[in-house]
């Protein structure tokens, strides 16, 4: 696999480091990555430069990530890039919001690093 440059927006800085982590031990080869606290933080970090994946959770203050994926159509630099969402909501009706808005798919918190293997590494597939 290519290496990745991603986006972790959640506004959690600690939860930012353990998708991050999660990540890694995925097995999947972060060249580079950005982290936003909340939609409109993640925004301007797109201005920065493409991404590969964006991961982004759901519940945040200013814009949350719904939001954040509805708003995603409208930024040249941020135009097919796969978005995993990852929240504590369970109910069925969040997840199908996120895909209808764009999402590519979500994992549930709390997640372990096999989780992430299984839910990020076939959109990333998809994606090439």
């Amino acid at each position: 696999m290519d290496k990745v440059r991603a986006l972790i927006v959640d506004d959690s800085s600690v939860m930012r480091k353990i998708v991050e982590r999660s990540l890694r031990q995925a097995g999947i080869d972060l060249v580079e990555v950005r982290e936003a606290g909340n939609g409109a933080e993640a925004l301007g970090a797109l201005r920065d430069g493409p991404v590969d994946l964006i991961l982004c959770d759901i519940n945040m203050p200013v814009m949350d990530g719904l939001e954040f994926v509805r708003q995603l159509q409208g930024v040249e630099n941020a135009r097919g890039v796969p978005v995993v969402m990852i929240t504590t909501e369970g109910s069925e009706s969040h997840v199908v919001q996120a895909l209808s808005c764009g999402a590519r798919g979500y994992i549930r918190k709390p997640f372990t690093p096999d989780q992430v293997k299984e839910h990020v590494i076939p959109v990333l597939e998809n994606h090439k």
